[in-house]
């Protein structure tokens, strides 16, 4: 696809700052898109202004937002800034999450309130406020996670609390669908990212990167196109959809 092929439209990539969701602001960038980059607080502020300065240096254009996702005035300040700066939205892709793996039995309630507000919470704010803002023919992306299709123990709170995505993106693919507008779920299994490897031991990568077809774990730049793809005009028949991208790690 060309990479000026999204000139004049605008892309909020939340949790952007590193990761996978700072390739994702990238690629949009390079194709032509006016991207904003969210980062959650001050311990990401450094990576976040980084992304967008890269962007910016490369003749593109970006500016950082900030905030707490679980709180819906925040999510919805970030719509009104970024309409403000760049005039309109038209997609959205919500890569911001946490990951807590332990044994049912060990979490702890805060454990369960933390996780909950950033994967399930947070994402209905920012789903909602999308479904409000977005431009017809818009584009609203969540990532989920490929263990909603594994069986598997020590994820429970991390999977569980993506799975309302799942179902908040057939609702909502429904409700906007006659405007034009997608509404999917990318769910990656085990990604080579600090996000994966911050919970994992040695054993368990290996054990995970032998589950896949090609006996290796993904990379970042396996998962960029498939939101490329979602975020082209070609990807209008697609919504609704829980699109595994894993190697084969899982299937359903």
């Amino acid at each position: 696809m060309p990479e000026t092929d999204l000139n004049g439209k605008v892309a909020i990539v939340f949790g952007a700052a590193r990761n996978m969701g700072r390739a994702f602001a990238e690629s949009l960038a390079q194709r032509g898109a006016a991207v904003a980059v969210h980062h959650r607080g001050a311990s990401s502020q450094e990576d976040a202004q980084a992304a967008a300065n890269q962007i910016v240096d490369a003749g593109g254009r970006a500016i950082v937002v900030a905030g707490d996702l679980a709180e819906s005035a925040t999510v919805a300040q970030i719509f009104d800034k970024v309409k403000s700066e760049f005039g309109r939205v038209d997609f959205v892709i919500n890569c911001a999450g946490v990951v807590i793996k332990k044994p049912f039995v060990e979490y702890t309630d805060e454990d369960f309130d933390r996780s909950f507000d950033a994967n399930a919470k947070a994402a209905f704010f920012v789903m909602r406020e999308a479904a409000k803002e977005i431009e017809d023919d818009g584009r609203i992306i969540s990532l989920g996670t490929s263990l909603l299709g594994a069986f598997t123990g020590f994820y429970g709170v991390y999977a569980g609390s993506k799975a309302p995505l799942e179902d908040f993106t057939r609702a909502l693919a429904k409700e906007v669908g006659g405007r034009g507008v997608t509404v999917n779920v990318v769910a990656p299994g085990p990604v080579d990212t600090g996000f994966f490897h911050g919970e994992e031991s040695p054993e368990s990568v290996a054990y995970l990167s032998a589950a896949s077809v090609a006996n290796r774990r993904g990379t970042i730049q396996d998962i960029v196109p498939m939101i490329d793809f979602l975020c082209s005009p070609g990807s209008a028949w697609v919504t609704g959809q829980i699109l595994f991208v894993n190697g084969g790690f899982v299937t359903r």
